[in-house]
């Protein structure tokens, strides 16, 4: 986990539970109005006045959804808030507060949890959020780390998945499949290092795809893009289990269906490489991939102009009929119904 096996090496049992929380959270300041009294008294104290408050939580397991022989602590500390803030820019909300808790085994000194902090501290300080409070205790398991996000929004602004309706346009953030490719990658080198530990992997090629798997970014940018433009999305999802099951979603909630254009599809130029040298089709891998957390929302056809030739959205297909279905057009313009295969955190291997 650590790999200077000379580290200082604090035991979390000098500190005690209130001890680590005072040690971890001392750094943190409070900056929203909302938030009347943070870490420190036996709950935080929020008054969002007029706006309404969105909440979302997720939990991520080590063995499960991370892997500390690659994964750094600042990176997963960074990542564990964007998995939760993500969900809160997919209301159209602004994220203002989180709670983080967190079991750990006896392996992790104060210094691997002071690197997750870290990554936590820079997360909110990058994204204006308050840390408010949240829990520690020990495991016999690894680490589990749960983050809570909350968030403000104007009751008229907020987005649901239900709100798309046939004939509008579906809309994509950013570029797809970047994080899975990464994973591949990262998944590949640790399996040549567990046969030639010497051997230091040159990931300089996948730098782009690498940090999408280690170092997501939320789409707080496009909230703030959209209500520039004066775009109000009709529904909203973020991409976390790959791009079909998100679609799936939107369809299932708005009771509508879908046509999705492979050709609009936006890939990153390092995606393509990658997926040729893997042998995997690029298309599958953004169907499927997850993690990238980008937002896919559908607009009115009326919002089209203000968007158009924005290098940060795409038009990836437009909304139809329930009675269709949601639908694949391939560049050879056949239709292929989309499946949900997507990440599932219970499939078993």
């Amino acid at each position: 986990m650590l790999e200077d096996k000379n580290k200082e090496r604090t035991s979390l049992e000098k500190l005690g539970e209130f001890g680590l929380i005072d040690h971890l959270t001392q750094h943190f300041t409070l900056n929203h109005p909302s938030t009347l009294k943070g870490v420190g008294d036996d709950a935080a104290v929020l008054d969002f006045q007029n706006k309404k408050t969105v909440l979302s939580t997720d939990l991520l397991v080590e063995g499960v959804h991370f892997d500390l022989s690659y994964m750094p602590l600042k990176h997963l500390g960074y990542k564990a808030v964007m998995v939760n803030l993500s969900d809160i820019y997919a209301m159209n909300a602004k994220a203002t507060q989180i709670t983080v808790s967190l079991a750990v085994s006896n392996r992790f000194p104060l210094e691997a949890l002071e690197e997750l902090y870290a990554g936590i501290h820079l997360a909110c300080k990058t994204y204006n959020v308050d840390m408010i409070g949240g829990d520690t205790t020990s495991s016999k398991t690894g680490m589990l780390i749960s983050v809570t996000a909350l968030g403000e929004a104007e009751e008229d602004k907020i987005t649901y998945r239900s709100g798309a309706k046939e004939n509008d346009l579906l809309v994509v953030s950013g570029d797809l499949g970047g994080a899975y490719m990464g994973l591949q990658v990262l998944e590949r080198e640790k399996e040549v290092f567990k046969v030639n530990p010497n051997n230091q992997p040159d990931l300089e090629p996948y730098s782009y795809i690498v940090e999408r798997q280690l170092k997501p970014e939320a789409r707080k940018d496009i909230v703030e893009l959209l209500e520039k433009l004066k775009v109000t999305p009709t529904s909203m999802i973020d991409v976390s289990d790959g791009l079909s099951s998100e679609i799936l979603h939107l369809c299932k909630n708005s009771e509508v269906g879908c046509a999705l254009y492979e050709n609009k599809i936006p890939l990153d130029p390092t995606v393509i490489s990658t997926c040729e040298e893997f042998k995997m089709d690029g298309t599958m891998i953004a169907l499927s991939g997850g993690e990238d957390y980008e937002l896919l929302f559908t607009i009115d056809q009326a919002d089209f102009p203000k968007i158009k030739g924005n290098p940060n959205l795409t038009v990836i297909g437009h909304m139809t009929d329930k009675s269709g279905g949601a639908n694949l057009v391939t560049r050879a313009e056949t239709l292929i119904p989309l499946k949900a295969q997507g990440w599932n955190s219970f499939q078993s291997e």
